[in-house]
């Protein structure tokens, strides 16, 4: 499952990272600007999600592709629905968050189990953590617009950040007997 795993993860990394930085460098953040962002990150994320159906086993794909779905949903429910209104912004990241949150963390429970992944595990459970904390923030916050945009542009940096090093640590880790074969072929 790494051999592609990484990659993706990679992919992961640069939608956050895009997110996040026109989000910061923007001086817009009224919530029509965060739904607007929220969605567009929503929709990309979730349809990379979709991607690693068919580069994991049989095990992990519907939760890849669940994952996916609620992002996309989420995401295209947000641009239909949205009224441009704080408490839309709030709702829909929220909700998001708290699903896909979810979804990850599950994922990541389930991966854990296999030697192999365990790395891989490890990257979904602090993503999938993060993302349901992100959604009882949401829950907690002043409504405030600024403060609601400027969190998810935080929160897209961060992920984006621990993607972009887990994808990086999978794609370079040795597998655990490489070595040991190595130094046995040379003996």
């Amino acid at each position: 499952m790494l051999g592609r795993y990484w990659l993706l993860q990679l992919v992961r990394a640069v939608i956050a990272f895009a997110a996040g930085f026109v989000i910061t460098l923007d001086q817009d953040h009224t919530a029509a600007y965060g739904i607007a962002m929220f969605a567009s990150f929503a929709i990309v994320s979730g349809l990379a999600a979709c991607a690693f159906f068919f580069a994991t086993d049989a095990g992990s794909r519907t939760v890849w592709l669940v994952q996916g779905i609620i992002g996309v949903a989420a995401g295209v429910v947000a641009l239909i629905v949205h009224a441009g209104a704080l408490g839309d912004l709030l709702y829909s990241v929220s909700v998001w968050a708290l699903l896909t949150g979810a979804a990850e963390l599950y994922g990541g429970w389930r991966a854990r189990r296999v030697p192999a992944d365990a790395a891989a595990a490890r990257d979904r459970l602090l993503v999938g953590g993060a993302t349901v904390v992100l959604a009882i923030v949401y829950l907690v916050i002043p409504p405030e617009h600024r403060l609601a945009v400027g969190l998810f542009g935080a929160y897209a940096i961060v992920i984006g950040v621990y993607l972009a090093i887990g994808a990086f640590s999978l794609k370079w880790a040795q597998p655990a007997g490489a070595a040991d074969e190595t130094s046995e072929s040379h003996a």
